[in-house]
């Protein structure tokens, strides 16, 4: 199974679910396709899913294919999941800003999540897929700190005013 997600985010990410419509239609696909009009063909579409029912199409799919939020991927992560991210970009109406592109280049880089820069090659990154890593993600190491201070700076305590 191929599962999808575009996050809560209240921007439409058309772009990515257009892209979905490439992809192998002989593979039963799920997708979260929050309030965009979009809906691949052939595919499960929801509005949203709980949390659970989010980790659990990250734990039984072959390849999750996620917008390049926090949230998602630390989720798929945790599930021991590799992704395959792709960002929401500005220039699109998708985010306030560039950020999800550093974020999931820095992941990128180090070997934790399949980028997808460029959607003409989505179907060939989803079809070659390997949907785990080596090593498991833990609450130690240099890249979960420096993770832990970017989330810090872009979102501060709920409590902090």
């Amino acid at each position: 199974m191929i599962f999808v997600s575009v996050g809560t985010n209240e921007a439409r990410f058309d772009r990515l679910l257009e892209a979905v419509a490439t992809l192998d239609a002989s593979e039963e696909t799920v997708v979260q396709h929050g309030p965009s009009p979009v809906r691949p063909p052939g595919a499960t579409c929801v509005d949203y899913l709980s949390f659970e029912e989010m980790t659990e199409h990250l734990r039984t799919a072959r390849v999750s294919v996620l917008h390049a939020g926090v949230g998602s991927v630390l989720a798929a992560l945790a599930q021991g999941v590799r992704p395959v991210v792709v960002c929401r970009l500005k220039r699109f109406g998708e985010a306030v800003d560039d950020h999800q592109l550093g974020f999931a280049r820095r992941l990128h880089g180090e070997g934790l999540v399949e980028l997808v820069e460029d959607l003409d090659r989505l179907s060939a990154a989803v079809a070659r897929h390997d949907r785990r890593f080596a090593g498991a993600v833990g609450v130690e190491g240099r890249l979960v700190e420096e993770l832990r201070t970017y989330i810090a700076g872009v979102a501060p305590h709920p409590f902090e005013q």
